[in-house]
């Protein structure tokens, strides 16, 4: 063993200590030979296949964290399955982003995958400063050698990063923003986590227009489309530049409620808006990583899309009016597949499309399906709703999609299932034209700072948006929204559940929309919540209890 090498065990975690001249001390989770099972595994031994083993994933993770930490790229990126570019950004870890001291330290191995803590001594022309943040390595099967090696990603250097991406310390490349809300209350990521993707990315698209001042940080560094270099996270701030003023449309007592109603439920978002206006009020996510699922998810919102398809049906003259024949079959088929309802739900062949709307009957919808036809209900969402009409927000977001493709599909997206993808975003906006009858494309800038075009769409016809107002008052009264919005004071609310089943997954996703007045609207889901009504529909109508 090399000298300076010390290996033990504490509280059950294999730690080293690496020792000498170069970038510190070392713990992780291993020895540093044996491969667990008796043998020493190398590159030269006969080639494997099949899962790593627990003392191939220790060992190899071992080996590269070793190599990283003393500043040995070659090294440690001969240990992945892409050394080119894990050479090239572990290279830049020292000579960009001017990192002097590493200290790796790995936590116990989950299955193949292996969590560990980065603490980083960045000195950058006389100021030196360390940060520390949590990274994980997946150990993975080598295609053509048969060894164990890390599966290279740029999140391996840091979770925040992406294909393309750079890690640079220096001037950053834009200047620090204070965000305000829409009273001038200032918004922080440390008040409100959700915003922390939301803050990023108005300081990269307002930064320099907002009148500040760069400062030195150490960043990740992005190519966006136009090939300007953006900052896509900053992970270390050693001076201070000038923070220019973005003014938003968020209002921090929302968004306050916002984030507390995430954090009942895993994997929840949502989305409050000003109905009258389309600006947003309040984005929230339980979990606080990069990714904005409440703004950029896309996932089937399930029955909260029947207000669509009740739109369209009034619009086409499918049905005449709310109290208009829209039975409710247990059973229907369409396009060669068969459909039910909820489970409990009894048929009703003499429903009303108020009846069936209320009470969330999938059948309904879908034998009325032929008659809507696909094209109308595609441009209801497109034309009159503004799904899928490239909304400028101020920031990264993702329009509704509705497709078709000939086949069952195109039923099954009238129910909100198919190739229907929505977010809470996207449903907080149905959720307002439907109530308003005039598509207000959703805003988190105003529009008066950048002068942006925002998309447009010719809303409901006379009429229709009175009658989806009153349906969804008799959901939120006496049907399957009735015990969420039991808490919601005042006549004028309402509201649409919906339950999305997606393939593998067991427990249907949890959809809720609805709105108090004029004043706000929200659509939120909850991962695996089950019906709308258990898990999202307690989030809008917190959101919604506390207005403006």
């Amino acid at each position: 063993m090399r000298r300076g090498v010390k290996i033990g065990i504490v509280g059950g975690v294999f730690t080293v200590m690496v020792g000498g001249a170069g970038y510190g001390a070392y713990n992780i989770v291993t020895a540093v030979t044996g491969g667990g099972d008796g043998t020493t595994l190398s590159g030269s031994e006969a080639h494997r296949t099949g899962p790593p083993s627990s003392g191939e994933i220790k060992e190899t993770a071992t080996k590269f964290l070793a190599a990283w930490e003393k500043n040995d790229p070659e090294k440690a990126s001969s240990f992945t399955n892409n050394a080119t570019d894990a050479s090239a950004l572990l290279t830049d870890w020292h000579d960009k982003a001017h990192v002097t001291h590493t200290v790796l330290t790995a936590g116990s191995p989950v299955g193949a995958k292996v969590p560990f803590k980065v603490k980083a001594t960045v000195s950058y022309h006389g100021k030196s400063r360390t940060m520390t943040y949590d990274s994980a390595l997946t150990v993975v099967r080598g295609q053509t050698t048969g060894r164990a090696l890390v599966d290279w990603l740029p999140a391996v250097v840091h979770p925040a990063m992406e294909k393309g991406d750079d890690i640079v310390t220096g001037e950053s490349a834009a200047p620090a923003i204070e965000a305000v809300d829409r009273s001038g209350a200032v918004l922080t990521a440390a008040k409100y986590p959700s915003l922390g993707p939301v803050l990023d990315d108005l300081r990269a698209k307002y930064g320099e227009r907002a009148g500040g001042s760069a400062g030195v940080e150490t960043y990740i560094q992005r190519m966006d489309a136009d090939g300007t270099e953006t900052t896509a996270k900053t992970l270390l701030t050693l001076a201070k530049g000038k923070a220019g003023k973005v003014r938003t449309t968020l209002s921090a007592s929302v968004q306050a409620v916002a984030e507390q109603q995430v954090n009942k439920y895993p994997k929840s978002s949502v989305v409050a808006l000003r109905p009258t206006t389309g600006e947003v009020l309040a984005v929230a996510n339980q979990e606080k990583g990069e990714f904005n699922g409440a703004l950029s998810g896309g996932t089937p919102p399930g029955s909260v899309m029947k207000i669509v398809t009740a739109a369209g049906l009034l619009d086409n003259g499918v049905v005449s009016s709310m109290n208009g024949p829209a039975p409710c079959p247990d059973s229907v088929l369409a396009r060669g597949q068969t459909f039910h309802n909820l489970q409990g739900l009894q048929a009703n062949e003499n429903a009303t499309l108020a009846d069936s709307f209320s009470r969330s009957c999938n059948t309904a919808f879908i034998k009325l399906y032929d008659d809507l036809k696909p094209e109308r209900f595609v441009d209801e969402a497109t034309n009159r709703f503004g799904l899928g009409k490239d909304w400028k927000t101020g920031i990264a977001s993702r329009d509704g999609s509705v497709q078709t493709d000939g086949t069952s599909n195109d039923a099954a997206s009238v129910i909100g299932q198919g190739l229907v993808k929505m977010n809470p975003l996207n449903m907080a906006s149905v959720t307002a034209t439907a109530i308003t009858g005039t598509f207000h494309q959703p805003v988190i800038v105003p529009q008066s700072i950048d002068g942006r075009r925002l998309a447009t769409a010719q809303g409901l016809r006379p009429g229709t948006a009175t009658q989806l107002r009153q349906m969804m008052r008799i959901t939120a009264t006496s049907g399957t929204a009735r015990v969420a919005m039991a808490s919601v004071p005042g006549y004028d609310k309402g509201a649409k559940t919906g339950s999305a089943e997606v393939d593998g997954q067991g427990t249907a996703n949890s959809w809720f929309a609805g709105f108090r007045g004029n004043d706000i609207a929200a659509a939120a889901t909850v991962e695996r919540g089950g019906h709308g009504g258990d898990a999202a529909g307690p989030i809008v109508a917190a959101i919604l209890r506390s207005g403006l």
